[in-house]
């Protein structure tokens, strides 16, 4: 699925309307480059979750912690990553638990150590407009775009 996003406002409404599919253990990995609105994506998904408190991006402390809905959600910046090695030191094996929901920014970069994803999300900056397409990566992922498609007009704009 492709959509094309003209605001950050958009942005997060596209978010919070993703939010309203999400279940237990769902894996969402964002790619873009700086700037592109992976963490303005978080914080839409998280105020579709209710979330009402700060949304910072983790650049630093590589993951944080929200507690949303009935799940806790864990939002991973790895851009400062220097080895994906560096994951096994925070044991990001243990936020994949399956009843979390996981969402990574810049996953690339654990690539050999992050489990696959349900659903990626690649941002693409096309002047001040933000070309999105979305990927299942497996049968939760295929299910969740298919809610997701019904959800968004047909000429996949917000």
């Amino acid at each position: 699925m492709r959509l094309v996003i003209s605001s950050p406002g958009e942005m997060e409404v596209f978010a919070a309307a993703c939010a309203r599919y999400l279940r237990s253990g769902f894996k969402l990995y964002l790619q873009g480059e700086l700037g592109a609105g992976k963490t303005t994506f978080v914080r839409g998904l998280l105020r579709g979750l209710d979330y009402r408190g700060i949304v910072k991006s983790p650049t630093y402390t590589l993951v944080e912690n929200y507690q949303a809905a009935t799940w806790s959600i864990f939002h991973f910046d790895l851009y400062r990553l220097a080895t994906p090695s560096e994951l096994a030191d925070i044991g990001y094996r243990d936020y994949f638990d399956g009843n979390s929901i996981c969402l990574v920014e810049w996953p690339e970069r654990g690539k050999d150590c992050l489990p696959g994803p349900d659903l990626l999300i690649n941002i693409d900056i096309d002047q001040t407009r933000r070309i999105m397409d979305c990927i299942a990566h497996s049968a939760e992922g295929e299910g969740y775009l298919k809610q997701l498609i019904v959800a968004i007009p047909l000429d996949g704009k917000i």
